[in-house]
């Protein structure tokens, strides 16, 4: 069986783990699959939007402890692979939607809260599991939590480890949306459609901006801002939505390098 499923669509690359038997639990093959779809995403000019979902109604149960690949190694060869996931997703140049039906738990948490939006459905339910198991938070959740719902409530659900369900998560800023299921394919299907309509560059130098904003001072960040817009301007993105704003249309955006190239100084490059 294939574990992890690519689909596109109109510049909307969806990733679905998949193995349902399992409640998606991630397994090294699973691990090794996902690590390559992102470096791939991030690669592929071609993609816009990226949606990571899971198979048959569960998001991701965590880590399958239970499969014992790797058990012989090291324990840090052993986290290699969800670091380096960790970081390709957080560091990936285009929008990311976690769309998360059913269970999302420890490490498939963090997954999601790793993607830049996350859209629940009312059944969704979720737990940073990893005390109960013996384990602290790994994927990122040691970081990720106390920056979205601060330290006090990152503790309560570290500490305790409660299973939360999609309205709590919501109410404390963990899920974006929270969508009937029967309506949650078409909406995700149209913020990745708005996503993947936007300027590309702009918005990758947006999601670094605000990534990175959060570990800087004001004077770090306005100099990011600065250097980002400096790298806007210098594509085709901007005029044409000045133009298309002028002209009372839809803008066509397409990341594409406007700075002409002498040809002087492209023959001195090429004969280096």
């Amino acid at each position: 069986m294939t574990v992890l499923l690519t689909r596109d669509d109109d510049g909307v690359r969806t990733l679905t783990l998949n193995r349902p038997h399992r409640r998606n639990a991630l397994d090294a093959e699973l691990w090794e699959a996902l690590r390559a779809a992102l470096v791939e995403a991030g690669d592929d000019r071609s993609v816009r939007a990226v949606v990571l979902t899971g198979a048959g109604g569960a998001f991701c149960s965590g880590a399958d402890i239970r499969s014992g690949a790797g058990a012989a190694a090291h324990p840090l060869d052993r986290i290699r692979p969800l670091t380096e996931v960790a970081l390709l997703l957080h560091e990936l140049p285009v929008p990311t939607v976690a769309k998360v039906t059913g269970v999302a738990v420890g490490a498939g948490w963090n997954l999601a809260l790793g993607c830049d939006l996350v859209v629940a459905t009312p059944e969704s339910t979720f737990s940073q599991i990893f005390v109960r198991r013996g384990l602290s938070p790994d994927l990122g959740g040691s970081w990720l939590l106390p920056k979205l719902v601060g330290l006090q409530q990152a503790k309560r659900l570290a500490l305790l480890a409660e299973t939360v369900d999609a309205a709590e998560a919501h109410r404390l800023g963990l899920v974006t949306w929270v969508v009937d299921g029967d309506k949650a394919d078409a909406f995700v299907d149209d913020l990745t459609a708005r996503l993947a309509a936007g300027p590309p560059v702009a918005l990758a130098q947006t999601k670094a901006l605000l990534n990175e904003g959060a570990d800087r001072t004001l004077r770090e960040a306005l100099a990011s801002e600065a250097r980002a817009q400096a790298v806007n301007f210098a594509s085709t993105d901007a005029s044409e939505a000045f133009s298309a704003f002028a002209e009372k249309r839809t803008p066509g955006f397409t990341g594409r390098w406007a700075v002409p190239r002498s040809t002087t100084g492209a023959g001195r490059s090429e004969g280096m």
